[in-house]
């Protein structure tokens, strides 16, 4: 028997590769297939069952393309509703694979179809459990993703998730693996361990979802503190539901080389949206005008889904060779829509002598001199409400960065005011500098360092909000 985690940091994304005599089988593949089958390549093994937790919303699957290229069936588990080619499992049904077996075990409570697997060795001893997002380590599922047509509250879902856990997980004997979806970073959860995967035993005496002692205090624990979903979370769940397009056709689309003239030609085209994924210190060296930045080295993924709309036409600049990465990452999370990237990037076009645009940035200490002496300086903190509550400038605005598309966000802004962006440690900052100077709000400057710097500065006045922490 052999098992892997294929672990994407970015997404904190886990699939897992399970193997026995020859036979494979996926869990929960991502949308790029191209890792799973050239595994099973290298160990001489075949592709026999793709197995899906649920129907997931913070990325798109690579179900359908992987049955596709290997023939092996998708599996889904009870209260799966779709129309695309899958076998919907029975609660309890063993699937086998070589010597071992896998049997589907329907819990209920993050989504209705979702489903747990749980493995059995050689000698049909329970081995290990694929919970999905279930059962994280130090986590559960959130509980608040439930369809409007399934018309359930997140106490509904969270009351199911109770009875899942308690007649399927927890009689698991203490040595049972536990292998998630997920780790820390996801969205999935609310306060998802370092770790990436655990036991049943460290779960049962870890977990703060498990220490409950009702099914009522563990509806409270759940459900409390959950920040909203991000946007894109309805979309991918709708898209692993019906279907999409193949990775192949995606790339083609993505990965045509485009002119300075070309681009040009496009940059006041509102279907167009130019999203430059270079790291935060060359972007704000100089972009062209109107780009937006969400750079490959922070969750990219996840920040353009939350941040970009689906139904608008991506134009890539990237680093040279970054091309295909950043396709690759978008569709991911259920881009499919691309009219390619500029040829030679960003210095391609400086080099045309065409007009750019930059960010000013500034040290936290230029910071603390400007804020005694600038009467229309304005700290703009982009972090969550959280964070920001954690410790923040005195009389800074907390504008959460997934807001800042709104352009109600800034509709108390006065035109002649001075903007002092920060963040954390500096990159969704610079994506907010980025939506502001789209939004035509040029009087603006990136805080270097963030947060991180700003409250090493003895001169800054900074407070916290005890009745949000509390």
């Amino acid at each position: 028997m052999y098992i892997e985690q294929l672990y994407t940091s970015c997404l904190s994304e886990a699939a897992y590769y399970i193997e026995s005599e020859g036979e494979a089988a996926i869990i929960d593949p991502l949308r790029d297939i191209e890792d799973y089958i050239a595994l099973a390549r290298q160990r001489n093994a075949v592709i026999k069952y793709i197995f899906e937790t649920h129907f997931h919303a913070d990325f798109v699957s690579g179900h359908i393309d992987l049955s596709k290229a290997t023939g092996a069936p998708v599996i889904y588990g009870p209260n799966t509703k779709t129309t695309l080619p899958v076998h919907i499992a029975k609660d309890g049904e063993k699937f086998v694979l070589g010597k071992i077996s896998i049997e589907a075990l329907h819990t209920p409570g993050h989504t209705l179809e979702s489903t747990c697997y749980l493995l059995k060795d050689e000698n049909h001893t329970d081995y290990a459990i694929f919970t999905g997002d279930t059962l994280f380590v130090g986590d559960v599922g959130r509980p608040d993703l439930a369809q409007k047509e399934e018309n359930l509250t997140a106490e509904d879902l969270a009351g199911i998730m109770y009875n899942s856990l308690q007649q399927k997980i927890m009689p698991l004997a203490d040595e049972v693996i536990i292998y998630p979806a997920h780790g820390a970073g996801s969205s999935c959860g609310k306060n998802l361990g370092p770790q990436t995967c655990s036991t049943i035993g460290h779960e049962k005496q870890n977990n703060y979802a498990l220490q409950a002692g009702n099914r009522e205090d563990f509806i409270k624990a759940v459900t409390e503190g959950l920040t909203a979903p991000p946007q894109y979370f309805p979309i991918n769940a709708k898209i692993n539901r019906e279907g999409y397009e193949s990775m192949d056709t995606v790339l083609e689309k993505a990965l045509k080389p485009l002119s300075v003239t070309e681009v040009k030609s496009v940059t006041n085209n509102d279907d167009i949206i130019l999203l430059d994924t270079r790291p935060a210190a060359q972007f704000t060296e100089g972009f062209v005008p109107g780009s937006v930045f969400i750079g490959l080295d922070g969750r990219f993924a996840e920040w353009a889904g939350s941040l970009l709309p689906f139904d608008k036409t991506l134009l890539l600049i990237t680093e040279e060779g970054k091309e295909k990465e950043s396709a690759v990452r978008l569709a991911r999370v259920g881009f499919s829509r691309f009219a390619g990237y500029l040829r030679g990037g960003f210095e391609t076009w400086k080099k045309a002598g065409e007009k750019i645009d930059m960010v000013i940035n500034l040290e936290a200490g230029e910071l603390a001199m400007d804020i005694p002496f600038d009467e229309k300086l304005v700290v703009i903190d982009v972090r969550r409400e959280t964070e920001f509550a954690d410790g923040h400038i005195k009389n800074a605005v907390n504008i959460p960065l997934g807001n800042l598309t709104d352009p109600a966000s800034m509709a108390d802004m006065e035109d002649d005011q001075n903007l002092y962006v920060h963040c954390t440690g500096g990159y969704r900052s610079v994506i907010a500098a980025s939506l502001l100077k789209r939004q035509g709000i040029h009087n603006l400057y990136n805080v270097l360092g963030g947060w991180n710097a700003i409250r090493l500065e003895e001169k800054i006045k900074t407070e916290k909000e005890t009745s949000i922490l509390n």
